[in-house]
């Protein structure tokens, strides 16, 4: 894969104009983009099937989570909206729903371990009994054998993740920073080269590029960056 094929922008953007307007800035330089709650509930699940017409990918970060068959009928209507990534939390049941429901099509499942957001004491305050590495790495297991496309997880867990998954599924990574930038809310995060270096397959950044005064330019900026590390 090109640095290219490993870039997904999230459109962390409040509403359609806004996620229209940074689409445009990139031009073709940008391949994927991620649509979440954000925009999805702003019109944005239309405008992913637009994107996905026009050749664009589309991750769609729905992390979905219910029972059995609530779960594989949201799958199967994904399916049909040409979407190329979907997240749903990385329970086991859930999991082996989606990956049934997506059987014969194109649309890589990936499973959310945990959100680079927490960190050890955010999850013993959820009730949690495990440490985020130890979760990740537990969850990861059961995504494998669930037959799920990639998984979700911080790129400080990137390289234990890859021996447990092995080299062909994606391992996507979210909270990523390039040297200097603000965290935000991110805990666990990694500038774009470390992270391709410990094994994420693709990386995923909003804020340093959508909030950039030229968001064209920070995008080139970490695609060779990427592509440095390839």
């Amino acid at each position: 894969m090109t640095a290219r094929d490993r870039l997904i922008v999230g459109l962390d953007v409040p509403n359609l104009q806004e996620a229209e307007k940074v689409v445009g800035a990139l031009g073709d330089d940008i391949l994927y983009y991620k649509i979440g709650y954000q925009l999805a509930f702003a019109g944005g699940l239309e405008f992913a099937r637009d994107l996905a017409v026009d050749g664009k990918k589309i991750f769609l970060d729905m992390k979905l989570l219910d029972i059995d068959n609530t779960v594989a009928s949201g799958v199967e209507n994904i399916v049909k909206m040409g979407m190329s990534m979907l997240t749903l939390h990385a329970y086991p049941k859930a999991m082996k729903a989606a990956v049934e429901a997506a059987r014969g099509s194109d649309l890589c499942l990936l499973g959310v371990t945990v959100l680079t957001s927490m960190d050890e004491q955010d999850l013993i305050s959820a009730g949690y009994e495990y440490d985020p590495h130890t979760l990740v790495l537990r969850r990861a297991e059961q995504a494998h054998l669930a037959g799920m496309g990639g998984i979700v997880c911080s790129a400080e867990e990137s390289a234990a993740v890859r021996k447990i998954i092995g080299p062909d599924m994606a391992l996507v990574t979210p909270g990523i920073r390039p040297a200097g930038s603000d965290k935000g809310d991110q805990k666990r995060v990694m500038t774009p080269a470390a992270a391709i270096k410990a094994g994420s397959s693709h990386l995923v950044v909003a804020r340093p590029i959508v909030k950039a005064t030229d968001p064209k330019e920070a995008a080139r900026a970490i695609l060779a960056e990427i592509d440095s590390a390839i």
